[in-house]
């Protein structure tokens, strides 16, 4: 149905609350760089206004420190933009603070927690090799 596929891979040593937090900052990016994946506003029976959603389901993978670093390098390999959550992150309260952390490292030293990627199906299978379902 969809040539493209969103993946979100989050490292598996995360707390629950990191994990949902993660995900959920993960996919505001996947959002803000494709917003032609948000459909229509949902209406209930009587009417009641509801947000839009992604039209596209987002699979979320889990991997280890080693495997998240490589989805990482491949995502830049192939030249795919990719939304980052890092470790330091958690430690900051807003945007602005969020971004300050993150410019101070480089991808052979960033401590990724979380990446979201969207591009074609096959190439974003290739990135994520060795990446498991979340379970």
């Amino acid at each position: 149905m969809f040539d493209t596929k969103i993946a979100i891979v989050l490292r598996n040593n995360l707390q629950s609350w990191q994990k949902l937090n993660v995900t959920a900052f993960l996919s505001t990016g996947i959002a803000g760089q494709c917003p032609d994946i948000i459909g229509e506003a949902y209406r209930d029976r009587v009417g009641n206004l509801y947000n839009a959603m992604s039209i596209q389901p987002m699979i979320v993978l889990s991997a280890d420190e080693e495997t998240i670093a490589t989805i990482h390098r491949r995502s830049l390999e192939r030249g795919v933009t990719s939304s980052i959550f890092i470790e330091e992150m958690f430690s900051t309260g807003h945007d602005a603070a969020n971004r300050a952390v993150f410019s101070k490292f480089a991808p052979e030293d960033a401590k990724v927690v979380g990446i979201a990627l969207r591009a074609d199906k096959k190439i974003i299978d290739k990135i994520t090799k060795g990446a498991a379902m979340h379970a």
